[in-house]
């Protein structure tokens, strides 16, 4: 059974005075999706967004903000077996199709911001060596941050690019955890597209070792 709450709206879209009063909360702004190994649930695969746009603080739910292409690149690559819309709230069946595939979602950052640019050097770098700890605790077959730029501050990587990244000389991360980092698939991202989005996340998820569903059956 599922430990994440609803959407404090109760289904409804986030208006601009819900938006503003969530960009005034501390602490972690959203639940994660974990795969529960009580119920016989693997990790495979932990994305890793940066941390809460206001709208997905809003319904407590990732990736939720309309026009991000997070959802359709996943379903396009084969991990989910139809288009989520999480712009209300992530279902329980939603959830529950992830969690069965072995797929959680966390973020680097609890907190809610309107932009992840308002994020502070320190901070990511204190996130940076949080997320090695729960990695190291969590033990997914790999993790994959959704955020080059983010990551290169988290793990003072500056010349690190997209992509399966070396771990080697990365203070506290465990050997066997595979890293990758993939593209940020908010719109404000010109450089990606759904296309593009899916075929990266189809060579994490094979990876990981993550089913995936047909593309002819979608």
């Amino acid at each position: 059974m599922s430990t994440r709450l609803p959407s404090p709206l109760a289904g409804r879209r986030p208006t601009r005075e819900d938006l503003a009063r969530f960009a005034a909360l501390e602490g972690d702004a959203m639940d994660d999706v974990l795969p529960d190994p009580s119920r016989g649930e693997q990790l495979r695969l932990l994305i890793v967004g940066i941390n809460p746009g206001l709208w997905t603080a809003a319904v407590n739910a990732p990736f939720a903000r309309l026009g991000n292409r997070f959802w359709p690149s996943l379903h396009r690559a084969g991990l989910t077996p139809h288009l989520i819309d999480a712009s209300r709230g992530l279902r329980a069946e939603d959830e529950q199709a992830l969690r069965e595939r072995g797929i959680g979602i966390t973020n680097l950052i609890g907190r809610a911001t309107a932009r992840a640019d308002e994020l502070g050097r320190a901070e990511l770098r204190e996130a940076g060596e949080v997320l090695g700890r729960r990695a190291a605790e969590l033990r997914p077959a790999l993790v994959a941050i959704a955020g080059i730029t983010a990551f290169r501050a988290a793990f003072a990587v500056p010349r690190a690019q997209l992509g399966p990244q070396e771990t080697a000389g990365l203070a506290g991360w465990p050997a066997e955890v595979a890293l990758w980092v993939v593209p940020q698939p908010s719109g404000l991202n010109a450089h990606a597209t759904v296309e593009s989005l899916a075929a990266t996340w189809r060579d994490v998820a094979r990876r990981a070792g993550v089913p995936l569903e047909d593309p002819h059956d979608q």
